[in-house]
């Protein structure tokens, strides 16, 4: 792992930012804030005033929340991305620190110990933001040694053992995985070994099927997501209850505040289960609309993997687009039965502010490598290492790397 900074060999060539964000995901993250609150106020005001005596507790929150993590994205948005190499370690040294808080703290709840300050922040949220930037920065730094076994699979499986270790003892299952599937898909996009993504994957498998075993709470989730599969009425109260609010929704949707189930016993409706209610009050249609959303947002988000200026910026904005993706797909399959239990948020959407603000962070991050142009500065062995998915340098919008080369042979006569 190392405990320094990551510095690579070839020398930073300062990027050429163009002063403007990529305004489609600019206009798809609007869209998406305000229809989280819309639906976010629909889906808490009851809930909010029979925990916590007030209507418009959870909504006010979410709007705190929402104006931290807006200042957040709007400084990372300025941050250059290449500065992570030197703050990426200290950054993962404080989030193994919150996480061995949150173990050594008493406070519980739904079961578990996962948020520390009263229950207002949930490190496992850090933690996936900083997993990216960590393995980002450090499988660009080893990328030449990315096939030697001792050098790429064991130190990977190390920084991930440790951090979804740590996670998995709050226990929070589903965090734990999506670290662990974060890892192992920057593994294969940064141009792993493929002998040795078939190794992560077998150990992955054997690990999920070791919790399920030994975990009650995965053996519940298990048990009830198989019998749901054979009959939907078996499945768990919760499924079942969003089986009928998505029923009740049909095509069109009983209106925005109209839902019957949050009012009915839908478990959690302003967090978990806030998918159900956005079938249930807008219909299929509604629902495809987010989903809409959400894939507009991950197409921009690698769109601009594609143009970054460095194999680091590829890393980052995949691996932080992808992210996004992976907790929104989880969200919903979930409600419709199509995964076992898990808790996470629906991006923007649900209530929770370590959730929002982490993943504002994270497209303040996105925003900070679209506003780079590079000047030829990939060099040929940077883009052979990275040709784990497709040729890059075919599918990445570069005219193969002539570019870089007539860089390199301009800065010759120039010198």
């Amino acid at each position: 792992m190392g405990t320094g900074t990551f510095v690579t060999e070839r020398p930073y060539k300062l990027p050429r930012f163009t002063g403007g964000f990529d305004m489609p995901l600019l206009v798809v993250v609007v869209a998406l804030i305000v229809f989280g609150l819309a639906m976010l106020y629909s889906s808490s005001w009851d809930f909010s005033l029979g925990a916590y005596g007030d209507a418009m507790y959870m909504f006010n929150r979410q709007i705190s929340w929402l104006g931290l993590g807006l200042a957040a994205a709007l400084a990372l948005a300025f941050f250059d991305y290449h500065n992570w190499r030197t703050f990426v370690v200290p950054a993962m040294g404080l989030t193994i620190i919150l996480l061995v808080t949150v173990l050594l703290m008493n406070g519980i709840r739904f079961g578990a110990k996962r948020a520390i300050l009263g229950g207002s922040v949930q490190p496992s949220e850090l933690a996936k933001l900083v997993s990216i930037l960590y393995l980002s920065v450090w499988l660009y730094a080893k990328r030449e040694y990315l096939h030697d076994l001792s050098l790429g699979l064991v130190p990977l499986g190390v920084i991930l053992g440790i951090v979804g270790g740590l996670i998995y003892q709050q226990p929070d299952l589903s965090a734990a995985a999506t670290v662990l599937m974060l890892g192992g898909l920057l593994f294969f996009l940064a141009g792993g070994d493929l002998k040795q993504i078939g190794v992560l994957l077998i150990v992955a498998v054997l690990a999920a099927w070791l919790v399920a075993s030994i975990s009650l709470t995965g053996q519940q989730r298990v048990s009830d997501f198989v019998a749901g599969i054979k009959d939907p009425l078996q499945a768990s109260y919760h499924v079942r209850r969003s089986f009928e609010a998505i029923v009740n929704g049909g095509w069109f949707g009983a209106g925005l505040g109209q839902s019957q189930s949050k009012l009915t016993g839908l478990p959690v409706p302003p967090t978990d289960s806030v998918f159900a209610v956005v079938v249930e009050e807008l219909g299929w249609f509604g629902a495809v609309g987010l989903i809409g959303l959400y894939g507009f947002l991950v197409w921009r988000g690698l769109v601009i993997a594609r143009r970054a200026p460095d194999m680091l910026g590829t890393l980052l904005a995949s691996g932080l687009a992808m992210w996004i993706a992976f907790e929104a797909l989880v969200n919903m399959a979930v409600m419709v039965g199509l995964l076992p239990f898990a808790g996470n948020a629906l991006p923007f959407i649900s209530a929770g502010g370590s959730n929002l603000v982490a993943t504002l962070a994270a497209l303040g991050i996105l925003f900070n490598i679209s506003r780079q142009r590079g000047e030829g500065t990939i060099s040929d062995d940077e883009w052979r290492s990275y040709s784990a998915v497709a040729n890059l340098r075919g599918w990445n919008g570069r005219r193969g790397l002539s570019r870089a080369r007539r860089s390199r042979s301009v800065e010759k006569v120039a010198s």
